[in-house]
C-alpha cells in the first residue's frame, strides 16, 4: 500500500494486487453499493504509471468540492474520470472491474490504516508492489482505449498521453 497527498487535506491510498479470486464478488457489491468501506477499484492492466490515477483523483475530489459529481460517489467518479470515454457506464466497464478480473488496482480516498486493512482484507489476492504497474500494464490495449498514436509517443510519456486525456475530456 502506498498514499499520496492529492489535494489540501486529502489523501489516496492505493494498493496493488496480483491473483485476485473473487473479482464477480467485489463487482456486485460495488453496484449494490454494499462495499465497506467503499474504494475505488481499477482495472490495472490500463494503468501504466499512478500519475494519471492521481490526476483522475483531483478531478473528483474538485468535483466533489463543487457539488457536481457526475456518478453517485467520489470513488465511482474516480473510474470514470481515469476512463477516456464520457459515457458512464461505459467507462465504469472498461476502467473498473469485471467479473473475470485477476489484477486490480485499489484506491481509497483519505483511508485510515484500519480501511486500508479491511480494503485488502476484501480483495482475495496477492497485494504486490507498485513498481508492478508498469511492467505489468497492456499497452496495446492502452494505446486502444486511449486513442494514443505513435507520434504523440514520440513526444510524450504513455502516462503523459493519459493524463492529458484525463485532464482535457471535459473541455473537448
Amino acid at each position: 500500500m502506498k498514499s499520496f497527498h492529492v489535494a489540501a487535506g486529502s489523501t489516496l491510498s492505493v494498493a496493488l494486487f496480483s491473483d485476485v479470486t473473487n473479482s464477480r464478488e467485489l463487482l456486485e457489491l460495488m453496484q449494490s453499493a454494499k462495499m465497506e468501506p467503499e474504494v475505488a477499484l481499477l482495472n490495472a492492466s490500463l494503468v501504466p504509471d499512478i500519475f494519471p490515477v492521481l490526476a483522475a483523483a483531483h478531478k473528483a475530489l474538485v468535483s466533489k468540492s463543487r457539488e457536481s459529481l457526475t456518478t453517485r460517489t467520489l470513488h465511482s467518479e474516480l473510474v470514470y474520470n481515469y476512463a477516456a470515454s464520457k459515457h458512464i457506464s461505459e467507462s465504469l466497464k472498461r476502467c473498473g472491474i469485471s467479473d473475470q478480473m485477476s489484477y486490480i488496482l485499489a484506491v481509497r480516498f483519505n483511508a485510515s490504516d484500519d480501511e486500508m486493512t479491511s480494503v485488502t482484507n476484501l480483495i482475495n489476492g496477492k497485494e504486490i508492489d507498485m513498481e508492478e504497474l508498469e511492467p505489468r500494464s497492456n499497452r496495446d490495449q492502452i494505446l486502444k482505449h486511449f486513442k494514443i498514436p505513435p507520434q504523440e509517443l514520440a513526444i510524450s510519456s504513455l502516462s503523459d498521453a493519459i493524463t492529458c486525456r484525463i485532464a482535457a475530456r471535459d473541455a473537448l
